[in-house]
């Protein structure tokens, strides 16, 4: 699914403008995490509120390593909110949880540093 997650490796190829605006990045809270032990590697199936236009979604993520099951709720995380959903395992993934490598090439979620509106867009 990743291309790469060296930080050494050299940029992707140049997008236009347009790309970038077509994918939909946007806020928003876990409100429910839970176990997913049928996912090959170690993984939560969360739900992310993103506001009134969006809704809920449900995600699975791998960050087990990384993060404790209760302390996700509440947690703010960005999101790909409009790819087609995936199915893994018996759970449909609505959103695409967006998180970078640290040096170990766990997971860490990205998100903003303060609080902002559930479905608030990257820019």
């Amino acid at each position: 699914m990743h291309l790469n997650h060296d930080s050494g490796a050299p940029a992707a190829d140049l997008i236009g403008f347009d790309d970038f605006l077509r994918v939909d990045i946007r806020i928003g809270t876990i409100i429910e995490a839970e176990p997913f032990p049928e996912a090959r590697k170690p993984a939560f199936k969360l739900k992310i509120d993103f506001g009134d236009a969006i809704g809920v979604k449900k995600s699975s993520a791998q960050i087990v390593s990384r993060y404790a099951l209760e302390d996700l709720p509440g947690r703010q995380v960005a999101a790909v909110v409009n790819f087609p959903p995936r199915q893994i395992g018996k759970f449909m993934s609505e959103v695409l949880t967006l998180g970078f490598a640290d040096e170990a090439g766990e997971v860490i979620l990205f998100a903003p540093d303060r609080p902002v509106p559930n479905g608030s867009r990257l820019f």
